[in-house]
This record gives structure tokens, sequence and C-alpha cells, in this order.
């Protein structure tokens, strides 16, 4: 019967070269028709072989075989019949794509097949000559049908096996979002936008203008091939049985309005079918994948108690090592976190008479560069810990549902962190076995903190759902009083948050006020009221520098509150930053800088001379500060701490100190550098000579 079917496969390969149409497309119902009856021959049930027609260059290779709702068996990468050596195509650079994304393929030029699994070569069979066949215009001889048998059997028995950790899982969405980002949507956008078409580029113009309106076309292909792959990651960590690319919707919480107009239109509308085709391969490798297991894995196998987290930083350093570096995607130490969120409960209870700390009622905080959620997720942890302890678990759900879901809020701009965010919250509240209701949302919004949202109309669904989460997100920057800022703002050098133009009139919010000071604040340019009078500012530009202004606007706005964060150390001492210390000194009633340092820029070491590390992957030293506004004490203070050596000790000492006041030097900042690092103060005499910019007024940089 093999036989049969192959010689009518050649006849019809043979009747399509004889009339002289050369297109590959021409050939592909043949091999088609071939795949289908030799399934029917093995009694192979459920199987759909589709026809993936490449209306652009974006794409998957040309067929899929698969059950026609979740099962992939794998794909086929079709060549014209006079490729007659398959050679150079098995080391081009289309070929590596596919095989580092598609583990089960054959590669064919309709007459030789090669079957490839994992990525290497496995098995091949050449059932006839596509020379005679192109060039003799006569159906050749059959040969090798044994060989072809047990190539197809090899291939249909493929199965993805079940995924049980971390790293495999992690591995296996990075090549396909890799895929997505570089091969589809990047491609799609371009195409879009010679053929004057409106799908993806309505979501790239929608994020750009409401959200980040320096986005590139190249960024939004990341950014939107991360979201989808966090959001079905999302979606399946609901489901509890079937899951395919149409239920991926119905699985996305209905408060995400974000999240669900972008699942709606790949569920329900019509994406490329390019984008469709590699959502059903994530999807089906999900299927197959034991959420839970690997979740509990991270927790077990000593990741820490965020294995959300943890398993994001695992799929971005397969993703793309080198992103981490490039955006400032560092996950803060579970050390750190709970220090900092440990003193804050701490002083909510001495300087406020808060006496159930985080988890007191009318305590509202707020991560303003929230990243993965990893200050609110410990924040969390703290209130519920403290209410166990006081009043017993029997009312955990309503603390969770009157105090935490209504005062607890987070803004995160970039979509993937946002993502994975609300999917931490839902995992962490699972804990206390609570499930967020379809009305209930964690106050997690998509926004920029540093610019001042203002409302647009999009004609689009994704446009209106953006311009409804940033309206939600700037009631809470603008108007609600907030009790505690806390985070891990971005260190950037020198912000990209900076506004559209070097206008003056179109600058962003942010930067009105580091030079406005209507809160009363002293202006970060100026010292002593007078005007800096440097030539190089752009440290002043650092997106952690405009986060803690933020963070003292709307600490100040309040009328009292705390700041609690860890941010690059160079403002403690560097002399750019003297207004921005003299204008926190004015502020606040009581800082407290704990000193990091590990700044390997500065090649920073030990006062012993020995191995200084940082907490971070980074090389810029680090420092946390907490700042209290609102006290009620007449004399202000400045106390400065510090911490040398290595990483581990570091973490030692944050996890098991508390904070104390007593633990910190009192510094006196003077003018005109305010410094805020005891081996500097002192140098007053020193300060006093004449600078040598006075005595040399005509100066410039020697290249």
């Amino acid at each position: 019967m093999l036989k049969e079917l192959l010689t009518k496969y050649l006849g019809d390969l043979q009747r399509i070269i004889n009339r002289g149409d050369g297109r590959e497309e021409s050939f592909y119902h043949c091999l088609k028709d071939l795949i289908d009856a030799w399934a029917s021959l093995h009694k192979i049930g459920n199987c759909e072989v589709g026809i993936l027609p490449k209306t652009t260059e974006a794409g998957n290779p040309d067929f899929r075989i698969w059950d026609g709702k979740t099962h992939i068996t794998g794909y086929i990468e079709a060549k014209k019949p006079n490729t007659y050596s398959l050679d150079p195509i098995a080391v081009s650079a289309q070929l590596k794509r596919y095989l580092g994304t598609f583990p089960n393929l054959i590669l064919t030029n309709f007459y030789e097949f090669r079957l490839y699994q994992h990525g290497l070569f496995v098995a091949s069979a050449t059932i006839a000559s596509p020379i005679n066949a192109t060039q003799m215009r006569k159906a050749p001889p059959l040969s090798e049908m044994d060989e072809f048998d047990a190539l197809l059997q090899r291939y249909f028995a493929f199965r993805l096996p079940a995924i049980t950790d971390p790293k495999s899982l992690a591995n296996a969405l990075a090549k396909r979002t890799r895929f997505l980002r570089d091969e589809i949507i990047t491609i799609e956008l371009a195409e879009e936008e010679m053929q004057g078409k409106k799908v993806l580029l309505n979501f790239y113009e929608s994020f750009k203008k409401l959200l980040i309106n320096n986005l590139t076309k190249e960024q939004f292909a990341d950014l939107y091939a991360q979201t989808l792959s966090y959001g079905i990651f999302a979606a399946r960590t609901r489901s509890q049985g079937e899951f395919n690319r149409e239920l991926i919707y119905r699985y996305i919480p209905g408060t995400l309005g974000i999240l669900k107009s972008i699942f709606k239109f790949i569920s329900y509308d019509e994406p490329p079918q390019a984008l469709a085709v590699l959502i059903d391969d994530i999807a089906d490798i999900l299927c197959n994948t034991d959420i839970q297991k690997i979740l509990h894995r991270f927790y077990t196998e000593g990741k820490g108690r965020d294995p959300i987290v943890h398993f994001y930083e695992t799929f971005l350093s397969e993703y793309d090592p080198k992103l981490r570096e490039k955006r400032g995607v560092y996950y803060t130490p579970e050390p750190v976190v709970r220090n900092i969120v440990r003193a804050i409960h701490s002083l909510l209870k001495t300087h406020f008479g808060k006496a159930d700390g985080l988890a007191s009622e009318d305590v509202t905080i707020l991560d303003p560069a929230a990243g993965t959620l990893t200050f609110p997720a410990e924040a969390i942890r703290l209130a519920v810990e403290e209410h166990n302890s006081k009043y017993g678990s029997g009312s955990v759900h309503k603390l969770i549902k009157e105090h935490i879901l209504p005062h607890f809020y987070a803004i995160e701009l970039m979509m993937a962190p946002y993502t994975v965010g609300h999917l931490k919250i839902s995992y962490l509240l699972s804990e206390y076995d609570y499930v967020l209701a379809d009305n209930e949302r964690f106050k997690l919004y998509l926004s920029n903190t540093l610019e001042k949202d203002k409302g647009q109309t999009i004609s689009t669904h994704i446009g209106d759902d953006i311009n409804n989460e940033c309206q939600l997100a700037n009631k809470v920057k603008q108007d609600d009083p907030i009790l505690v800022i806390l985070g891990n703002p971005p260190y950037s050098g020198e912000s990209q948050n900076k506004g559209p133009t070097k206008r003056k009139d179109d600058q962003i919010w942010i930067e009105k006020i580091m030079k406005k000071t209507s809160d009363g604040a002293l202006d970060y340019y100026q010292v002593d009221g007078k005007h800096l009078d440097e030539k190089n500012t752009k440290w002043l530009q650092d997106d952690y520098v405009k986060f803690i202004r933020f963070s003292q606007w709307k600490i100040h706005k309040a009328g009292r509150g705390i700041v609690g964060m860890i941010t690059n150390h160079g403002y403690l001492d560097n002399p750019t930053f003297r207004g921005m210390r003299q204008s926190l000194m004015h502020t606040f009633d009581e800082i407290y800088v704990l000193d990091l340092h590990g700044n390997s820029k500065k090649k920073e070491q030990c006062p012993d001379g020995g191995k200084d590390e940082n907490v971070f992957d980074i090389q810029q030293g680090t420092s946390i500060v907490l700042m209290v506004k609102g006290i009620g004490i007449k004399d202000k203070l400045v106390c400065h701490h510090e911490l040398f050596g290595l990483r581990q000790l570091k973490y030692e000492w944050l996890e098991s100190n508390t904070f104390q006041a007593v633990t910190y030097q009192a510094l006196s900042p003077n003018s005109p550098f305010y410094l805020f690092r005891p081996e500097a103060v002192g140098n007053e005499h020193y300060l006093q000579w004449t600078s040598l910019t006075d005595i040399f007024p005509v100066n410039s940089w020697a290249s």
C-alpha cells in the first residue's frame, strides 16, 4: 500500500513540473495529501496537516502537523524540487533559527527528506531523484520506501517530554519568544507599514503614544513578545485541564483590561497566521508542563520565597543575557528587600503610632518602580505575619480584602514585569487561600510614574484600556495620600525620561518639579539659593534621582510619611548632588543611610584592604536610605552606617539586623556640600579654599 501512495505522489509532482509551474507553493498539496494518506494507512487519528502560507517574510516553516487543537507533532520546511541539494539549506541562517526553535522538523525538496529532532540531524530518506524529475520530465523510479516509512514513524512518534524543571521550561519559552520577536513581530510590523495595514501597528502606536514616547518598533517587538509568553504562562497557572490558544483569554483576569485586549486579539480575532501558529506552539509547551510543580521546585531548591520572580530571571538569562544589564532588570536580593520592609514596619510603629505596622488599616504604600512587585509582596507577607501573630489566621481574608487590596499600590512601565507582577501576587495570595474574584485586582498599574498622565482618545480597544490604566495610576500618583513609598528604582546613568523634545514647554512633569519647588522643597539644581554652576549636571538626570524626587514630593504632599529605597550610592558625596542632599534635609526630619558599598568602578575595598562585593550583580555601589517626615522633631537628623565585605556577609547582616537608630552614626552635613558620608565630613577647612574653577575660569576637558 505504501508503494501505491508514493507512486501516486511522484506522479502528482511530475504533472506539476511538466506543466511548468515553478512555484514552491504549487507542490504543497501533493505533500499534504501524501502525509494525510500515510497517517490514515498507519491509523494515526487526529492528524491535521496545516499549510502555512507566508503572505509576508515573517513566519514559521511551511507545514505544521498537529491534532488541530493542542498537540503539535512537528513542522516541515519545503524547498522547490529543483533544489537538488539540501546541503546549503541545512547550514543556512534560516534553518538554524528553525532548528533552534522547533524540536521536530523535516527539511525536504519533495524528494529528499531530512529529519531533525532537538536541533540534531537524525535520519534521511530520498524516495526519488529530483534531477530526473525536473530534467528528464518523467516520474523517476521509487527508492528508499522503508527508510521513508521509518523516518515518518519516528517523526510522528515524537512527543515533547513533560517539562518538570524551571530551566528547561525557561529555555523552551525563551527560544520561542526570541523567534516571536525576531522572525514574526518585527517583520510583520515592517510589512504592515509597507502595505498600509494596522494590526500590530495599532498596538505599537497605542503603547508609544500613551506610555513610552521614545519606543522603537524593535523595542515594542521585544516588549510584546515577552508579554505574550508571560501572559500565556500566567493563564496556564490558572488552568487545571485543557489548554490551548483559544482558552488563554478565558484565564486572564477580567480586571486586567490591557492583557484582556491583547489576548482577545490572540484568542478570538484574526492575528497574523505566523503569530497564531507560534502561540499554539507555546501553548502546547505549557500544556505539557506541570506549572505548579516547577514553581514548587523553585521554592524548595533554595531559590527563596519568590518563585515567580526567580523564574522570570531564569527566563531572561535564557532569552537575552544582555537584557538585564541593558534595562537594569535585576531582582532585588531578598535580604535587602526584607531589611527595608522590616525597617519601614518598625518605623510605622515607633514614629507614627501604628501598632500593627504594615497591617494597620490606614497605612497606604506605593512602589513607584515596581518591576515584578518584590517589595509589595514582602510587605504583604509581613502584614499577614503581624496580623496572624496578634489576631490569628481566621481573619486574614478580611485583612487582604479590606486593607491590602485597597491600600497597597504599585506602578510599572514595562509590560512584561507588569504581567509577571500580577501573576506573582495571585500566586502569593493563594498561599493564604485567597483567590481574587473576577472583580478584584491588585492595584499594580501600567504607567510611567515620572510623567503626569493625560487622558487621550485612542481609536483602538488596547488604546482605551491603556488609557484607563493610566488614569487609575494618575489618581495614585497625583491625588491619593500615600504614607509609605518603597522600592528599587532603576539606575540608568542618564534617564530616558526627558519628554519628547528639548523645548522647555515639553518637559515631562518630573523634570519640572526637579527645578520648580511648589511643594516647598529646595531645587536640586541649586545649593544655598545659588545655581550649582556646573558645566555638566547629567548625573541629576539618573532615573533613581527622579524617583527619589517623586517620593519626596509625594510625601510632602501627604504631610508625613516614610521613604525606604535602595539606590545607586553616588548621591551620598558626589558634589553634583549637593543641592539634592540639601533639599532632602530640608524636607525630611530623619534620614538614615546604610551604605552597602560594592563599587567596583571605584575599586572599593574593605578598610583592612579585603575584598568588597556588591549585593547585586552590578558594578555601581548601592545604599539603602530611610527618610521620615512629619514626626514633629525640632532637630533634624542625618545618620550613616556602612557595610563592607563579601556579599554573603552583607546578606547575613541584613537578615539578622532590625532597624535601630543607635546603629547609625549621626552626621552634621554643612554648606556647601551637605555630605552624607562621615569620612568626608570635617573637610570644611579645605573646602574654604578658592576652587580651581574660580582660579581658572576658562577651562575645558583635554582630548
